[in-house]
This record gives C-alpha cells, sequence and structure tokens, in this order.
C-alpha cells in the first residue's frame, strides 16, 4: 500500500489510484469522517492487506440523511424531467469511461475477474442506466383522464429520499438498477454500499462529484451493520430499496416496521436450468456454464440448479464437469482468467461448509469440492459440479452464493417443474430446448421474475425481481422507474 502525501489518492496496485481514502461523500461533497473508523481492505487474492479506507459511523449516517432531506425541499424534484437526465447522463458518461477502472479495483478488493465485470457492466450497469435513461421521459410523464365528475390529470412526484442498500457482488449494476432511476424520478439517495466495495465506489463518487448533482442529493457510505441499522431505522426515509439476503431484509423491515417505509426488495436464489430431453447441448453449454459459474457463482441469479433428463444425466454431467475443469483459475485481475477468488473469508468457508454438508447427505462430487492446487493463498474454490443431490439436501434449497452447482434428474416434464418451483426462491431460471415454443410454455409454468430462453439473464434492460422469498417489486425498465414515485391526481371538477 502506497498513499500520496497530500491524501488526495490512494495507489493501491501499480498504478491503480482510488480518490479520497480519508474522507466520505455526503450530500455531493468529500467530508472528512466524523469517526476514527478504518475500513481494512484485504485481497482476496492473495490475503494481504492493500489499503485502508476511513470508515463512515453513525454520525456520517446522519448527516448524509439530513443533507438528502434538505436536498428534497430543494430544487431536484421540482426541476422538469429533462434537467435531471442531463445530470444523469453526464454521471453515467463518466462511469462508462471509467468502467475498466473500475472493474480493476474491484479485482484488487473482491476478486471478480476483469473477464466478467467487463461483461457484467456492458450488458448488466450500463444496459440498466441507458434504459433508465431513454424511459425517463415518457414513464415519469403526466397524463390526462376524462372521469364522470370532470377531468382529471395523473402525476408521478418523487417518492421522498431513498435508502439504497447495495451488495458486494455487483455494485456498479446495482447503480444502474436503484441509484439512476431514483435520481431521474426526482428523489434523493444515500447509498448504503458493502464495505467489501469501499474502493471502487470511491470511483463511482468521484463520477458523482464531477456530473455536478445539486447539494444533497447522492450520498455515498461504504460501510458496516451498524451504519446499516442507523439508516434503516431513520423515519426521513420515504422508501428503502434493497438487494441482498433475505434474513438481512427481514431484519430491514423490523428496523423500520413502525416508520411504514415503501420497501424493494431484491434477494437471493436457487435459479434452476431446465434442460429438455431435445436440449442441443454444445450450444447449451457455454450460456449454461456461465450463468452457473460468473463471479464464482457468487451471483443473486446464478444457476446454481441444473436439472435434467435422467435418460441423458450422464452425458450432461460429463459435459459439465469438463467444462468446469477448463475453467481457468487465476489472478482476477488478469483477462485470461475466468474462475477468481470469492471475495470474503467467511464466503470461503461458507462454501467449504455447503460441500462438506453436501457429502454427508449422500452427494457425489464430480469435480472441484477444494481448494484448487498451487493457490496456498487467497480464497479460491475450484468449481464445484455435485451429482447425487436429493431435491430436499440442503445444497438444493439454500443459496450458496459461491461456485457450487447441484444436477438433479427428472422423469418427466411435469417432474422437472415440481424440483424447479420446489424451492423457496423465485428469481430467476433459465429453460434450454431445440424447440423455442415448448421452451416458452414451461417458462411460463416456472414462478420466477424472470426466465431465459436458451441463455441465462436476466437482462436488465426489462423489469426484473423476484416472487416468494426473492423478494418483491421491480428494478429497472419504466417499472423500476416508477418504483421511485407516488402517484397524485389533480381533479379538475
Amino acid at each position: 500500500m502506497s498513499v500520496v502525501d497530500s491524501r488526495e489518492e490512494l495507489v493501491i496496485d501499480r498504478d491503480l489510484k482510488v480518490p479520497r481514502p480519508d474522507a466520505v461523500l455526503i450530500g455531493g461533497e468529500w467530508r472528512p469522517s466524523s469517526g476514527s473508523e478504518v475500513t481494512t481492505v484485504v485481497s482476496p487474492t492473495t490475503e494481504q492487506v492493500v489499503a485502508e479506507v476511513v470508515a463512515p459511523v453513525a454520525d456520517d449516517a446522519d448527516a448524509a440523511v439530513a443533507s438528502a432531506a434538505e436536498a428534497f425541499d430543494g430544487p431536484w424534484p421540482r426541476l422538469p424531467v429533462t434537467r435531471r437526465i442531463e445530470v444523469c447522463q453526464r454521471f453515467c458518461d463518466l462511469l462508462e469511461e471509467r468502467s475498466d477502472e473500475i472493474g480493476l479495483v474491484w479485482a484488487v478488493e473482491a476478486g471478480i475477474p476483469v473477464r466478467w465485470s467487463r461483461t457484467l457492466h456492458r450488458f448488466a450497469a450500463k444496459a440498466a442506466w441507458r434504459t433508465a435513461l431513454g424511459a425517463a421521459g415518457e414513464a415519469l410523464a403526466p397524463e390526462t383522464r376524462s372521469t364522470p365528475v370532470g377531468e382529471v390529470r395523473i402525476e408521478r412526484e418523487p417518492v421522498g429520499p431513498v435508502l439504497a442498500v447495495m451488495p458486494y457482488n455487483g455494485p456498479l449494476t446495482t447503480v444502474g438498477s436503484k441509484v439512476v432511476p431514483a435520481l431521474l424520478a426526482g428523489a434523493p439517495v444515500v447509498v448504503k454500499a458493502a464495505p467489501e466495495s469501499a474502493l471502487m465506489m470511491r470511483l463511482v463518487a468521484e463520477c458523482a462529484v464531477a456530473a455536478g448533482f445539486p447539494p444533497g442529493v447522492l450520498s455515498v457510505l461504504a460501510a458496516g451493520v451498524e451504519v446499516s441499522q442507523r439508516l434503516a431505522s431513520d423515519p426521513r426515509f420515504e422508501m428503502i430499496s434493497f438487494t441482498g439476503g433475505p434474513a438481512t431484509a427481514s431484519a430491514i423491515l423490523r428496523q423500520s416496521a413502525d416508520l411504514l417505509p415503501r420497501t424493494v426488495f431484491e434477494l437471493g436464489g436457487k435459479s434452476p436450468a431446465v434442460l429438455l430431453d431435445d436440449v442441443d447441448l454444445d450450444q447449451a453449454l457455454r450460456p449454461l456454464v456461465a450463468g452457473a459459474m460468473s463471479g464464482s457463482g457468487q451471483v443473486c441469479a446464478a444457476l446454481s440448479r441444473v436439472l435434467v433428463p435422467a435418460s441423458r444425466h450422464d452425458e450432461i454431467v460429463e459435459a459439465l464437469a469438463g467444462a468446469y475443469r477448463a475453467l481457468r483459475i487465476g489472478d482476477p485481475r488478469s483477462k485470461d482468467t475466468d474462475h477468481g477468488p470469492v471475495a470474503t473469508r467467511a464466503a470461503f468457508d461458507r462454501t467449504c461448509r455447503v460441500v462438506e454438508r453436501a457429502r454427508e447427505q449422500g452427494a457425489n462430487v464430480v469435480t472441484g469440492g477444494r481448494r484448487p492446487e498451487g493457490f496456498a493463498a487467497g480464497w479460491f474454490y475450484e468449481p464445484t459440479l455435485l451429482t447425487g443431490v436429493a431435491e430436499d439436501h440442503d445444497v438444493a434449497q439454500n443459496e450458496v452464493f459461491g461456485p457450487v452447482t447441484a444436477v438433479l434428474p427428472y422423469d418427466d416434464l411435469d417432474d422437472a417443474l415440481r424440483i424447479a418451483n420446489g424451492t423457496q426462491y423465485g428469481l430467476a431460471a433459465s429453460v434450454f430446448s431445440a424447440d423455442r415454443d415448448r421452451a416458452l410454455g414451461v417458462a411460463r409454468r416456472i414462478r420466477a421474475g424472470s426466465v431465459a430462453l436458451n441463455t441465462f439473464g436476466p437482462t436488465m434492460a426489462a423489469p426484473f425481481g423476484g416472487v416468494k422469498r426473492s423478494g418483491w417489486g421491480r428494478e429497472c425498465g419504466p417499472e423500476g422507474l416508477r418504483e421511485f414515485t407516488d402517484v397524485k391526481q389533480i381533479l379538475v371538477g
């Protein structure tokens, strides 16, 4: 670690620099933290400390909320939508210009391979904010209707200050799905990012400063549990948009129950990939592996269950195992790396426990199931494929958030759908078939917020969210924009 004397920036890796390690972005302004706490960033690749940056504390959270509340009484919510689009456009342009740099910082602090981050940032983050920018004018426009008692004007107003709680496994994507839509709707936003993205979110914050948002409109706090709890129980928030696990979502509901803020929850998944008996395995293999293993399986919509016809079980398992073994494990900063470490020691330990429990329940480890050879340091875990998994086994029911895939055979289509729908989750799914119409019919019978045919998804250019314990509400597209608004009728008698 090398810190420049001015403390204006931090050199973390070669010539890779992070701004303002000594400050927190509150209301669009870099400010010293009110406390002396530090976030120590440990590389998942080497297990060595790569940086220390100031950590937000409870007083910083209070200042950010006060700033957002003041901004809601200011000009931002009352600006024409076209003006808000202009500022958000500058913000997004800057993020796109620096997306490779952001991806490299993410690789250093979270172990996400740049090969994956480039894909994710192009097809998820960029798609989300570009769609929002293009849809805002029409989605937020007023309309006039005739009623029996007179003409009524329907207007959409910003909901109020918004708390956006983001995970470590896709911060830039969540900027596109939460932050930009809320800002376009006219709502000031306090971003509560994960400590594991404390470095890359400083780059995001720097882009926000350069974009020129009015005072108070945007704060960025990469903070831990104490700050999260402080924010979730603040009565000045009118809405909480959260991405993470169901347990944390339940805690947020308990903390904010008396305040009744609006909530949008995008939670976990146990997403099935249903391979029909006519599947072309050569065509399905690439999206299937990418859908299961991208980001080392640390993706809420990861295809962690592969449902296969019993008649083709061995053939499919052999092909999948070969593809998993062919994934290149290594330094996430290298463009040749397919598979990096998981982001934290806790994630590594959890993955180990899940696989050990699967073995105890009778699963077979076809490939993986251990730390890869030659990696004495780092939280690396091999891409792992399990067979002999029953539908009620822990690994078939609970989210792993690591590089573990369970293969489950089925007898017929009804059996496949029963297994696919047989968990508490309903976030995403995929169906692979040579017959598009048949695949579409299966997709309609799967209980999930999104289903992809012969690929993996979802797309962030359309409304996305879950059912059951995978959450409620929708992000992205016009529907995601409107989540951050209240509807007002003005009746002309």
